[in-house]
């Protein structure tokens, strides 16, 4: 059974940092292209970044770009997301996910395989 894991949300001010995992079982994610989402209440998940198979290619939704970095630890079979100088505007319930057509850097959740069920993420102004 596939599973993936998501930690390290919680309440933080404005500016500040978190680091968000996601360890995996049942799969392994050298296999697997490692996308990140987030939902807000009320709207549709977004794309927020995506590893490759090695953690030699990374993109980043323009939103988060210079602010969050994405990486991998294949020997951990988990995946990371740093979030730095974060916003009000970041909150959200943030997601990972794989996609096992490793040569892409998939954008849009139809995308993807399989999915945690999320950690949540609140940024006080």
């Amino acid at each position: 059974q596939v599973q993936l894991v998501e930690s390290g949300g919680g309440l933080v001010q404005a500016g500040g940092s978190l680091r968000l995992s996601c360890a995996a079982s049942g799969l392994t994610i050298r296999s697997y292209t490692m996308g990140w989402f987030r939902q807000a209440p009320g709207k549709e998940r977004e794309f927020v970044a995506v590893v490759s198979t090695t953690g030699s290619r990374t993109y980043y939704a323009d939103s988060v770009k210079g602010r969050f970095t994405t990486s991998r630890d294949n020997a951990k079979n988990t995946v990371y997301l740093q979030m730095n100088t974060l916003k009000p505007e970041d909150t959200a319930v943030y997601y990972c996910a794989a996609d096992g057509r490793i040569i892409v850097l998939a954008t849009t959740p139809e995308e993807y395989d399989y999915w945690g069920q999320g950690t949540q993420v609140t940024v006080s102004s």
